[in-house]
């Protein structure tokens, strides 16, 4: 640090002394370019001393305009102007490549569009949707309550409609996490979960998996740390391609019981799934939080996934969604009603199950005969493991296909890519098998 951004210079510029106002004014410096990038900025004891204030003030200011990613650094080696940019940024997801043309893009593990039902009937029922256009700020529609209800997992004390799973997952996360508290997650676990939990600020703990789900040692010595929420994929894994079994799941129902951690089961990937709907809300319906997504099944967007809780809860997550869109498009609910009554919409769900299972196992067959064993499991994706990471996005990459790094979806170091099977086509499985039997191979 040069003498220029001592803690006498920001003395003669902070006026307000708070923590707030410290952060406010230090973030309006960094903006307009008075302090700029790569400044290091004086040591929290140096400048609570020389503004008269508590060292504790600084750190929260220095905590907050860090949470932002604005400054970093902490500690001994002090902290530093990382960044100008004050909107909060999902880090892994912004971090996605752009693709040049005719790239095979196998990295989102989005649904085949041309394996979803179609929405011209359902949004015309939808434009008539009860009390359209009403700032009454509604829950879930009732008929969309009349119709996931009966396959609901278990009798849950309310229900919510939000704007998609991830939507529901952020929603809840801030109006239920205190600031700080630790969250314990599977790991791996989706990517963009991961960027919720970042963004938040909160510690992370990371419960290890086996092929049916968290390893309830694993989640027992997680607990240790008083996690207030733990939160998991009840059904699918969305990156792995796993099923959860009943015993597992009943397993981790155990550890929790002498718990009063919160229970998030996030079923993002729904009933493109071939496993079955469980829940531990019948268990512990009182802190259970149980989502579907819609997504996969009828459409991204249609931005549409029901959340279950005890009536407290929801009631929680409703008042934190008052600070913004206050309820879910009545439209949207109604068309996604019209859809799941509607009977081709089964059969379409059906065949797209189908569809998804013969392209998995037709890539997993092919990637055998390359030496590389993995299970076929269920969803979207498949988890490949290879011998460097690196060296097998670029080798793919230069072969002009597109996977994700799987080191994204994880709190620890991992050598494994994400392959996005529910968009490769039966004629390029060899293809890509043949490259990735290339790239997991050991660098030369």
């Amino acid at each position: 640090m040069t003498d220029q951004f001592d803690a006498q210079w920001f003395a003669h510029r902070l006026g307000d002394r708070t923590s707030r106002g410290i952060a406010l004014e230090t973030g309006a410096m960094i903006r307009s370019g008075l302090l700029p990038v790569g400044t290091k900025l004086p040591s929290v004891r140096d400048l609570a001393f020389t503004l008269g204030i508590s060292p504790a003030t600084v750190s929260i200011a220095w905590a907050d305009l860090r949470r932002h990613k604005i400054i970093g650094g902490r500690g001994r080696n002090g902290a530093w102007v990382m960044g100008d940019r004050f909107a909060p940024r999902p880090t892994r997801l912004v971090n996605i490549g752009n693709y040049v043309p005719d790239t095979l893009e196998l990295a989102t593990a989005s649904p085949d569009r041309s394996l979803l039902p179609p929405l011209e009937a359902a949004l015309v029922h939808g434009a008539k949707a009860e009390a359209l256009n009403s700032y009454e700020r509604v829950r879930i529609l009732p008929e969309l309550e009349d119709i996931v209800r009966p396959t609901w997992p278990y009798d849950p004390g309310a229900f919510l409609a939000t704007n998609g799973g991830y939507n529901a997952v952020y929603t809840l996360l801030h109006a239920l996490v205190p600031a700080g508290s630790p969250v314990a997650i599977e790991d791996p676990t989706a990517m963009r979960l991961l960027d919720i939990l970042e963004d938040l600020d909160v510690p992370i703990i990371p419960v290890a998996c086996d092929v049916h789900g968290p390893l309830p040692e694993a989640l027992r010595e997680a607990l240790k740390e008083k996690p207030v929420a733990f939160l998991f994929q009840p059904r699918v894994h969305s990156v792995t391609g796993s099923s959860m079994t009943a015993e597992r799941l009943e397993a981790l129902g155990d550890v929790l019981k002498g718990s009063e951690t919160l229970i998030i089961e996030d079923d993002g990937v729904g009933d493109i799934s071939e496993a079955p709907r469980h829940s531990l809300g019948r268990r512990f319906p009182d802190r259970v939080i149980h989502i579907l997504s819609y997504s996969k099944t009828l459409g991204p967007d249609l931005r549409l996934a029901v959340l279950s809780s005890s009536a407290r809860i929801v009631e929680q997550i409703q008042s934190y969604r008052s600070f913004s869109a206050g309820w879910t498009s009545r439209i949207l609910q109604a068309a996604a009603s019209w859809l799941l009554q509607d009977p081709s919409t089964d059969e379409i769900i059906r065949r797209a199950r189908t569809i998804y299972r013969e392209r998995r196992h037709s890539f997993v067959s092919a990637l055998l005969l390359r030496d590389i064993r993995i299970d076929a499991g269920d969803g979207l994706s498949v988890l490949v493991p290879v011998m460097s990471e690196n060296f097998a996005l670029i080798t793919l990459a230069s072969r002009g296909i597109a996977v994700h790094p799987g080191s994204k979806f994880s709190m620890k170091p991992i050598n494994f890519i994400r392959v996005a099977t529910s968009v490769l086509q039966l004629p390029d499985v060899d293809r890509v098998a043949a490259a990735i039997g290339v790239a997991a191979a050991v660098p030369r």
